[in-house]
């Protein structure tokens, strides 16, 4: 009766590893800025794609975009690279590499 506890905990927490932190920085009537902390695994449903976005890559990695329509992409990041991110098809995010990741996004409204 205890390992279903112990279960259900273990699998509370591979849920709230997977997900991206997000620390907010400054948003004003024009701009969004925040960082995105993405561990190995760890996945974003749903970005917002109708804005232009500003990337720069604190701590470089692998991120694999998955589309709607289930087209797949991996990104590499190195670190201080910069890319501008233009408007475009939904997707999601996922760290599929071995280390940790950190952007830093300057998204327009």
């Amino acid at each position: 009766m205890l390992a279903a506890p112990l279960a259900f905990a273990q699998d509370k927490a591979q849920k709230k590893a997977a997900q991206v932190a997000r620390h907010q920085i400054a948003e004003n009537d024009k701009v969004k800025v925040y960082e995105a902390t993405y561990k190995p695994g760890a996945e974003n449903k749903g970005v917002a794609t109708s804005a232009m976005r500003v990337v720069r890559a604190i701590r470089g990695g692998a991120l694999q975009r998955i589309y709607a329509d289930g087209k797949t992409e991996t990104i590499e990041w190195k670190p201080g690279q910069v890319r501008i991110v233009q408007p475009g098809p939904a997707y999601s995010t996922k760290n599929v590499g071995k280390t940790t990741m950190v952007l830093y996004v300057v998204q327009l409204k």
